[in-house]
């Protein structure tokens, strides 16, 4: 194959291939206003789904559609608040807890800000989301209680339970109670008690989270609980959507393996949809919500003396004269129980225990009003009467909330050995895998904080940065030039061998390799440094892009203020642009970056000649022009840090091209004069230049 021919498809690929990393960050998404997402949320009963809730049929007591035996009563609705968004205060964030379904309405992080130059504010981690009916769903509220023997499913999202005083402890701490009762219709006695415990440490991005399920009647009662996880996760990124849904299992071998659903993979044209995070063959650890920085993390912990949580559904199990049996179909879980009283079969469709939701009001993807949830479902479990051992059922639970920073990961042996690094994202590709790209990227991030601690400013830590990685593969670079240089020079030879050897492939080929071997060239040594390079670029390109350190990090109190975001010179009033969507900024470096490239395009070595083809120098030409025009366009709206290591790069690159094209300049003029330069070994003599061939016969 022509070499021209092959190094142009390669030039093209990876360009491409660049493009596909820009595209994927979201330079073409549009980003529109905040309207809050809603969904219709289904009480069921019966084992069958529900119609959707109509606002009119909201009441003070929350029963079955159909007559049932349990119902409970509505406490006086509070907010209740724990912790504090005051970095002095030791707290690490800011709960609003509601009494509608015991949940957490609102958490702000007391460390991070929202960025908002005009009026910073703390940061608004997890939000309630708007359902039908005036109702919201928020993170960790109960939604479900079911009594399959009875038929009954209480949506005790609906309830406000009784609330308690906020406890604070010697240590500082704080803590506070709900507590639903469920009472028997029968008799008007109590039936089921929930307590749910919130605990908030200082000093601590975990909250500790604990619900009790207690039996106060005389005989035994089968229950079974579902729970919401995090919900409504702030979104972080200016350009795309960076949100994900994640789990994480240990498989065999004590081998950690996660999974994630972004919000883009869900369908869009639904007002909901669902995903099921599951990994067969392994135990359930946690699930999360996830941003560009910032994670919900849910663990269920295990009961005592035991290593796994198992009280998740998603598993065969037996309990007491009653057979589980779960399958998985079409991303949902159905489970056939059987009694053994002589009665029939009852089948009830229930969700899986480790979902992920989308919700999507309006049925359309890029507006914005999208938002996630993390659902997860307890097993079913037989209640022994009142007063006996088995009569309460203890859910313990953690949440972290904070940031994704390895090092805080690796100071914590509990978020080590359940894997939290896994919340981190970077962008491995088929070429690069994560198992090269992630240890690279964390390399990167150690040494650049290494940096950091000499030199305060985490921009002029990206440009040097750069430029020790361009010195530290300097020899590659150089040794590709150089064989590209070469190879441009035998062009006209190669095109009168193609030309003459044109039906006769077999001898076209020993032709060109004794070529190859007389002038010391290597088609495969011009491509070869290229594809050494990548893996730490792109490990480069993603620690950059993901850290949480550059997150309102400035570089120039003047112009680059805030690391994470675009440079944005000056600002105006936002118009909406083809490809670029809203735009209210005037960002140089994008334009910088431009000049960059085209001063790249110029120094780079030709392989363009007289003889080649015309195709061949056109494509030269159209590159020269696209990569200045393309680059800029698309990461106009790319965080200043991600543009500062680029054009970093680029004029790197250019004055390494000088250096290396000004070493070519001198070897030709050298090999012209069939003169090589002189050592003490040789005696002071000069001798002919004798190629080395790249490879032996």
């Amino acid at each position: 194959m022509n070499f021209k021919t092959v190094l142009a498809a390669v030039v093209t690929a990876f360009c491409l291939f660049c493009g596909i990393l820009v595209i994927k960050s979201g330079i073409f998404e549009a980003r529109s206003g905040d309207s809050k997402p809603c969904i219709l949320l289904q009480s069921t009963t019966g084992g069958a789904r529900a119609r959707p809730e109509k606002a009119e049929e909201q009441k003070p007591q929350l029963q079955s559609a159909e007559p049932a035996e349990f119902t409970a009563a509505n406490a006086p609705a509070k907010k209740l608040r724990l912790g504090s968004t005051d970095p002095n205060s030791g707290f690490k964030f800011l709960l609003e807890l509601t009494s509608k379904g015991a949940a957490i309405e609102q958490a702000r992080l007391s460390e991070f800000d929202n960025l908002d130059p005009q009026n910073p504010q703390p940061l608004v981690l997890l939000s309630a989301v708007r359902l039908a009916g005036n109702r919201q769903l928020s993170s960790m509220a109960n939604t479900t209680l079911v009594l399959p023997e009875y038929a009954v499913q209480l949506p005790l999202d609906k309830l406000d339970w009784k609330s308690f005083p906020v406890q604070t402890a010697d240590d500082g701490s704080e803590s506070v109670r709900f507590e639903a009762l469920i009472k028997d219709k029968a008799d008007g006695g109590t039936a089921i008690r929930l307590t749910k415990t919130y605990r908030l440490r200082t000093n601590s991005y975990d909250l500790d989270c604990e619900l009790a399920v207690e039996n106060l009647t005389a005989r035994t009662l089968g229950v079974r609980t579902e729970m919401t996880g995090p919900v409504g996760i702030a979104r972080e990124d200016v350009r795309r959507d960076s949100r994900k849904a994640a789990a994480c299992f240990r498989g065999p071998n004590d081998r950690l393996q996660a999974t994630k659903v972004t919000m883009r993979s869900f369908d869009t044209t639904k007002s909901t949809d669902s995903d099921v995070l599951d990994v067969k063959n392994a135990q359930f650890l946690w699930a999360a919500a996830t941003n560009k920085y910032f994670a919900a993390v849910v663990v269920p912990m295990p009961e005592q003396g035991k290593k796994y949580c198992d009280w998740i559904t998603g598993r065969r199990n037996k309990t007491g004269d009653r057979q589980v049996f779960v399958n998985v179909k079409k991303g949902m879980l159905y489970s056939i129980m059987r009694t053994f009283t002589g009665k029939s079969y009852e089948q009830e469709k229930t969700g899986t225990g480790k979902t992920v939701q989308l919700f999507n009001p309006d049925k359309r993807g890029g507006t914005d009003d999208e938002n996630i949830a993390i659902r997860l479902d307890a097993d079913y479990v037989e209640l022994a009467g009142a007063g006996k051992p088995q009569a309460v059922k203890n859910y313990k639970f953690k949440l972290y909330l904070g940031p994704k920073d390895k090092s805080i990961f690796d100071k914590n042996e509990l978020y080590k050995e359940l894997g939290f690094l896994s919340t981190i994202d970077f962008m491995p590709c088929c070429c690069c895998p994560a198992a090269i790209i992630n240890p690279l990227a964390f390399g990167i991030l150690a040494l650049m904080r290494w940096l950091y601690f000499f030199i305060p400013n985490y921009g002029v830590v990206i440009i040097i940065f750069v430029f020790v990685v361009r010195l530290a593969l300097h020899p590659l670079s150089k040794k590709s030039q150089v064989s590209m240089s070469k190879m441009g020079k035998l062009a006209p030879m190669t095109e009168q061998i193609k030309k003459k050897y044109a039906n006769d492939k077999a001898e076209l080929n020993r032709q060109m390799m004794a070529l190859y071997k007389e002038h010391g060239a290597s088609p495969i040594m011009g491509m070869l440094p290229m594809f050494v390079q990548m893996p730490v670029w792109i490990a480069l390109y993603s620690a950059i892009y993901a850290s949480i350190a550059l997150r309102g990090a400035s570089f120039l109190p003047f112009w680059i203020t805030d690391l994470s975001a675009p440079d944005a010179l000056f600002r105006f009033k936002a118009v909406t642009l083809p490809l670029f969507g809203k735009l209210d900024s005037f960002n140089l470096l994008p334009i910088m970056m431009g000049v960059a490239f085209y001063l790249q395009q110029k120094l780079m070595p030709s392989q363009a000649t007289a003889s080649s083809s015309p195709q061949v120098a056109q494509q030269q030409k159209m590159m020269m022009v696209m990569m200045p025009i393309l680059f800029p366009l698309m990461l106009y709206k790319a965080p200043s840090g991600l543009n500062l290591y680029i054009m970093s790069s680029v004029f790197a690159g250019v004055i390494e091209q000088y250096v290396i094209k000004k070493h070519i300049r001198e070897k030709q003029q050298a090999e012209a004069q069939s003169l090589v330069p002189v050592t003490k070994k040789t005696g002071g003599k000069v001798k002919k230049k004798k190629p080395k061939p790249f490879y032996k016969m």
